[in-house]
């Protein structure tokens, strides 16, 4: 059994940057791992608890997750079917975040309290050494500083271990002597951190809409203050507080300006903005707007050292509904075309059909008559997620499988192998004449559906004839044509959109009869198939000419 299609309510990301592979997790506990297109892999957590962190270990075949329970789980991705190797339960304390260096054996994991466990991940057992937060911060804050928002170590030193808390205040903690070095107070909550290569400067993010960029011998005061979102004001006063940047990463290249690249952070005047991902790179800002709230996002590097310019190329945006990858590397930052079937919905699906044991030359045919359809403006690199291999394919006769969606548009998918891939997309809603001014255009008040959503799929895969039937009880034929054929449609029809009109009251408060179908003549009484349940508040003078047709 395979599942296709966007992972449901992603909720965390990870990437392995020497294995090429990438990690996705669910707020239903699933786990979804892809490589290069066409591997693909999903397991679920036994308990169904949300992930709210993944972290890979790295070139090692290996995913630690940490789940809303207080679980730890390992993960051996090493075999066919990814297994757990070992759990543990915290039980007095809620993990809030996990830190695992690279090639180490240490998992630093940050509790709501305050306090650090160390779990060695070879045994996957407690080490016994705990960071407790009152000495982590000694006298420098009166109250408790909240949760653990973040820990990293040292890029140069591993033996450093940087410790963000919630309130605003962060910590350098020496492991070996097991007390503070440096700590750094700030009077904004921490979102995020993220360290400079070469380990002597960090990055913080603020709930305010600033970054604080810190020179970690000076822990007074942060060396710069930006806020990359905020009106700047004359007489030097501070910007206007912007909403808080829930994510920062720092990343450097040899030959030119670092990136900082962030989440959040807009102006609050920016109402009906879209979710936007600002990248920061030299003295130029751009800001992508996304479709759907960003979830997470990761920069990927050439290099898994974090103590070596990272040479970032691409980030990894994880969004509610959508993946979506940006190249660094070219002006405008233009997106990668994504290769995996994610998008099944990117109408909704009304109806499918499945058709196995399909004419050989069946799938080639539909595959170069849809490939001629390529979307321009991609970026000209491959997709840089290219791990794993692939499985042999497990049968030996072709399928196919056509999906008809909301706004009247077909995809056809082979799904011969153990992923889909998209054949050809055809759509249906061209047959109908587009609605030049505003007044011919259906009354959107009584319809509420899409008229032109697909409900029945009949198909012939010998003769390559199709017929669909439509909401607004359309019926439309098609043959196969290897070139794209405009062909008029005669006679000229009228489909009116039919739709319930049962509690339109007229303006004496009788109920209005229903409206005739057509076809079926005047008889008032004529029963209307409801398709479209929903109301219209217009009384009834008016409202037989006001019935929405489509033609």
């Amino acid at each position: 059994t395979v599942r296709h299609g966007f992972p449901y309510q992603p909720s965390a990301l990870a990437f392995d940057p020497v294995q090429k592979i990438l990690a996705i997790g669910t707020q239903t506990g699933a786990l979804r791992l892809f490589g290069r297109p066409g591997v693909e892999c999903y397991c679920q957590h036994d308990s169904g608890a949300a992930v709210i962190q993944l972290q890979f270990l790295i070139n090692e075949g290996a995913l630690v997750s940490a789940l809303a329970d207080d679980t730890l789980h390992l993960w051996n991705l090493r075999q066919k079917r990814p297994a757990i190797l070992h759990s543990l339960k915290f039980n007095r304390e809620r993990i809030t975040f996990c830190h695992l260096p690279f090639q180490s054996k240490w998992l630093y994991v940050g509790t709501e309290r305050g306090n650090i466990h160390i779990v060695n991940v070879e045994s996957f057992t407690l080490s016994g050494y705990v960071i407790m937060w009152n000495k982590a911060i000694e006298l420098s804050s009166k109250s408790h500083p909240g949760p653990i928002v973040h820990i990293s170590d040292n890029p140069m030193d591993e033996g450093k271990l940087l410790i963000g808390f919630e309130s605003g205040t962060v910590v350098l903690w020496d492991l070996k002597s097991k007390k503070a070095d440096y700590r750094y107070t700030h009077d904004e909550a921490i979102h995020s951190v993220a360290w400079h290569h070469e380990g002597k400067q960090f990055i913080c993010s603020h709930s305010d809409g600033t970054l604080t960029i810190w020179n970690v011998k000076s822990p007074t005061k942060p060396f710069q203050t930006i806020t990359p979102h905020g009106k700047q004001l004359k007489d030097g006063k501070k910007p206007e507080p912007c909403k808080p940047i829930l994510k920062v990463e720092y990343k450097t290249t040899r030959a030119g300006e670092p990136f900082i690249i962030l989440s959040g952070g807009l102006s609050y005047d920016t109402v009906g903005r879209r979710p936007c991902l600002t990248v920061m790179h030299g003295k130029s800002t751009a800001v992508l707007e996304m479709d759907y709230s960003i979830v997470d996002f990761l920069t990927l590097c050439e290099t898994p050292y974090p103590n070596d310019f990272q040479e970032p190329y691409a980030v990894v945006v994880l969004l509610e509904k959508d993946l979506v990858l940006i190249d660094l590397a070219q002006n405008g930052y233009p997106i990668f075309e994504n290769p995996y079937p994610l998008t099944i919905h990117e109408s909704p699906v009304t109806c499918c059909e499945y058709f196995a044991d399909c004419p050989v030359d069946l799938i080639p045919a539909l595959y170069s008559v849809g490939a001629r359809q390529k979307r321009q403006g991609y970026s000209k690199k491959e997709w840089p997620i290219s791990g794993g291999n692939w499985g042999l394919i497990t049968q030996s006769y072709p399928e196919i499988i056509i999906t008809g969606h909301a706004d009247g548009s077909i995809k056809f998918w082979d799904a011969s192998a153990i992923t889909l891939q998209v054949l050809y997309k055809l759509k249906t809603a061209k047959v109908f004449e587009k609605a030049r001014n505003k007044d011919d255009r259906p009354n959107t008040d009584i319809v509420d559906e899409d008229p032109y959503a697909i409900q029945i799929i009949s198909w012939c895969p010998e003769s390559r004839m199709l017929c669909i039937a439509g909401v607004s009880a359309h019926v439309i034929i098609y043959r196969f044509s290897k070139q794209e054929v405009t062909t008029e449609v005669i006679p000229m029809l009228e489909v009116r959109l039919l739709y319930e009109i049962n509690d339109v009251e007229s303006p004496d408060g009788d109920q209005v009869p229903p409206l005739p179908t057509p076809g079926t003549g005047s008889n008032p009484q004529s029963i209307v198939p409801q398709s479209h349940p929903s109301t219209s508040s217009s009384s009834s003078d008016g409202l037989r000419d006001n019935v929405p047709c489509l033609k």
